[in-house]
């Protein structure tokens, strides 16, 4: 059971209510209408802190809109990052996105086998490597870091580290408050075995 029940829709604060407006047309507007799930409990627990959601959701929006790695890119960190931290929401959230940057579904699945299952290039077994070591090291080592700095630049290098950096900072965050996840996720919640 959640920690903070999410605040409904109708109950938001003007700020809360004036700022998903703009960052609706920021993120392409609603996720639920282009078929994608709604994020309702996350949003409606983001309620509870207006001022805090609108710094937080301004940072995501350049890692979900304006970095310069691609989409797929992106879904495979943080598919990694939610499987190392075990953050079912944000597991099933992006689940659905990796499928829609490219990954196929065989890739989601091997994500949780890291960076040395078979099948991966040698630049994903550097990404997921990468992410590795951020998360549970705090750094990326140099020969993963030497990998990355051969085929990005000093711009994607730092949206690979921001990207592993907030979405493991919002897992520590779904997990804390116990963010449950709406209906139409509960499919994709990965099988803990």
């Amino acid at each position: 059971m959640a920690r903070l029940s999410p605040i409904s829709r109708q109950d938001w604060s003007p700020d809360m209510v004036a700022f998903m407006s703009e960052y609706g047309a920021i993120v392409k507007g609603e996720r639920n209408n282009e078929g994608r799930p709604s994020a309702a409990n996350l949003l409606g627990t983001f309620a509870h802190h207006p001022d805090l959601t609108r710094a937080f959701l301004t940072f995501n929006g350049h890692i979900l809109n304006g970095a310069t790695i691609t989409e797929r890119i992106r879904e495979l960190l943080i598919l990694r990052v939610a499987h190392l931290r075990q953050s079912d929401y944000e597991w099933a959230q992006h689940t659905l996105l990796a499928g829609d940057a490219g990954l196929s579904a065989e890739e989601v699945a091997r994500v949780t086998e890291g960076p040395n299952a078979l099948g991966w290039s040698a630049l994903d077994r550097s990404l997921l490597r990468a992410a590795d070591e951020l998360v549970l090291d705090g750094v990326i080592g140099e020969v993963a870091w030497g990998e990355l700095a051969a085929e990005f630049d000093d711009r994607q290098l730092l949206d690979i580290v921001f990207t592993v950096c907030a979405y493991e900072l919002l897992a520590k965050v779904l997990r804390s408050v116990d963010v449950e996840p709406e209906a139409d996720l509960v499919q994709y919640l990965p099988v803990r075995r």
